[in-house]
Formats: C-alpha cells, sequence, structure tokens
C-alpha cells in the first residue's frame, strides 16, 4: 500500500526578521522550538509514513535533527521555496503515494486538520488548508481605476497543502518546464488544470514573518493551550 510523506519547509532565509532572531524556524514558542509545534502535530496525527526536512544549511540540520520525527531525510533547501519542494519531490522513496508540504513557519496546524486532510486527498487527489477572505478586496489598475472582487470565491491559501505524488511531481515538472516563479503548490497543480479541494480553517494559522508576529504568536499558542 502506497505511504504518505511529509516535507517540512525549513530553509527560509528569515530576512524579514530584521535579526530579531537569527532563525525563525528555530526561534522559541512558548518555551519550544517553532519547528517542533509543527513537528509534534503531525506525529501525533499519524498521517505520516515518512518526513522530509528541508533545511537552510548544516548549522540548522544539527540543530533540527534533535527534533526531527522518524524516519527522516534531510535535504538541502534551494534558492527559493519552489526550488526546495522541488529537491524534497525527487528524494522521495518511489513507495510514497501521497504528499503533504508543509512551511514549517505556520506552527499552528492542528491535528485534526491534518487527518481530515489526508481523508479527503485520498479522495480529490489535491487538498489546501486555507481560510475565506473577509476584507473587502479590489484591483487597481495601471490606470488608477478600482475594481471590487467577489470575496465570496476568495480564499487565502495556508499549509498543508497535500496531493498525490505523481500529480504534484507532474505539476513541479511543468513549473520548471516553463520556467516559472510560484508561491504556492497549488499554483504549479493550476497549470495542470486540475481540481484543488479546500478544507475551510476556522482557526488561526498565520505564517512568521517578522518580528512584531512574535508576541501575537505567543498570545495565539495561549489561547490554543486554553
Amino acid at each position: 500500500m502506497p505511504r504518505t510523506a511529509v516535507i517540512l519547509l525549513a530553509a527560509g532565509s528569515s530576512q524579514r526578521m530584521q535579526g530579531a532572531v537569527e532563525d525563525k524556524i528555530l526561534a522559541s514558542l512558548g518555551g519550544r522550538p517553532l519547528f517542533l509545534h509543527s513537528a509534534s502535530a503531525f506525529m501525533e496525527s499519524g498521517v505520516a509514513d515518512f518526513y522530509v526536512i528541508v533545511y537552510r544549511d548544516q548549522k540548522q540540520m544539527l540543530e533540527l535533527s534533535a527534533y526531527a520525527p522518524t524516519p527522516a531525510l534531510f535535504v538541502p533547501g534551494g534558492r527559493e521555496r519552489q526550488d526546495s519542494v522541488a529537491a524534497a519531490l525527487s528524494s522521495l522513496p518511489p513507495d510514497i503515494g501521497t504528499v503533504f508540504i508543509h512551511d514549517c513557519a505556520r506552527p499552528f496546524v492542528r491535528v485534526d486538520q491534518l487527518i481530515a486532510l489526508h481523508k479527503i486527498v485520498l479522495r480529490e487527489d489535491a487538498v489546501v488548508l486555507a481560510h475565506r477572505v473577509t476584507d473587502t478586496i479590489k484591483k487597481h489598475s495601471d490606470d488608477g481605476h478600482l475594481k471590487s472582487l467577489n470575496r465570496d470565491k476568495l480564499w487565502a491559501m495556508e499549509t498543508p497543502q497535500v496531493f498525490a505524488r505523481d500529480l504534484i511531481v507532474a505539476a513541479y515538472a511543468k513549473v520548471a518546464k516553463k520556467k516559472l516563479r510560484i508561491t504556492d503548490d497549488a499554483a504549479a497543480v493550476e497549470l495542470l488544470k486540475y481540481p484543488v479541494a479546500l478544507l475551510e480553517n476556522t482557526h488561526a494559522n498565520p505564517k512568521l514573518t517578522t518580528p512584531a508576529d512574535l508576541p501575537w504568536f505567543e498570545y495565539l499558542l495561549t489561547q490554543q493551550q486554553a
């Protein structure tokens, strides 16, 4: 029976943290490294048979190895996020049938969500954790005009994003062939005109980006634990 792999992306540069922390993936959140929050959720969920941890440099890899789920393979990251994902996909064992892709800068993923995503991907081949857009969104044209977009049809993408292995490998091959730049994995699948299911997330699942996020994340953690 095909197995499920989780790609944990930890190779980001942390440049927008402006030196507040050396490596945001190892920043302390509730007394634990940010990375461990995501890794622990996956381990508790039981959805994964294999992990690929994409790391930034040797120093980070050594630190992450103390918290890594098993069995795990460490793969050096690329220049862009899509390069890191492509490297991780190419390293998967042949018996992997399903792949979770998760940005470890999002530490608030929930065990119940991981279980639900796993069930959906076995049925749909592609599913993304996402939340509805609640702000009024407008498109600004070059001539200065604004156009309101129907927010009822707008979703903000999160991770994990989960795919049948053959589908996401084919999608990333097309990205490489067309030399495109993408910012999430669903964008690669869009190129194949393949439908992507959405699992609505009604809980906070932000991505650590700037120093101002750190106290907010601590607050969110206390709310989650409560």
